[in-house]
């Protein structure tokens, strides 16, 4: 029984949450309005698709593409078109450009930076010396060998 749990786990895919109501009459089309749905981001769940999402924005999204699409937009003229309206959020994989070099960059940045700062940190440790390990002092050790012979 467990076996077959599994077995129909593993063949299990995703299902898409394009409604039959939305998709459209011309095949072409809609496997366009598919590949450019994979590439916009749900707003509401923030990590899918519009073409995964069951969220109603998600849907709206979808049926805005499939209109701009028979419309006569390109992919770009639509893309384009819902990033002027909900910004480049949208984008599954944003842009590198303007902006967004900061965004990129920084990631990387922040590494060099904290390595940097690491390393500085561990060597003036290894350079300083151990609380414990600075010689007595002549009082001191005048007070230790006083203690010591008692």
């Amino acid at each position: 029984m467990k076996r077959l749990a599994l077995i129909l786990l593993l063949l299990a895919t995703p299902l898409m949450a394009v409604q039959p109501d939305e998709m459209l009459d011309d095949p072409v089309l809609e496997n366009r309005a598919r590949e450019l749905s994979k590439g916009l981001r749900c707003l509401v769940c923030q990590n899918e698709s519009i073409d995964e999402s069951h969220a109603s924005l998600a849907r709206d999204l979808r049926i805005l593409v499939r209109d701009r699409l028979v419309e006569g937009d390109t992919d770009e003229e639509a893309v384009a078109f819902i990033v002027a309206r909900y910004g480049e959020f949208v984008l599954l994989n944003p842009t590198v450009s303007g902006a967004n070099w900061l965004l990129w960059g920084a990631g990387p940045l922040m590494l060099l930076l904290a390595s940097g700062v690491g390393m500085i940190y561990l060597r003036g440790r290894s350079k300083a010396t151990a609380p414990g390990e600075e010689p007595l002092s002549d009082q001191e050790r005048a007070r230790l060998d006083d203690i010591l012979r008692q």
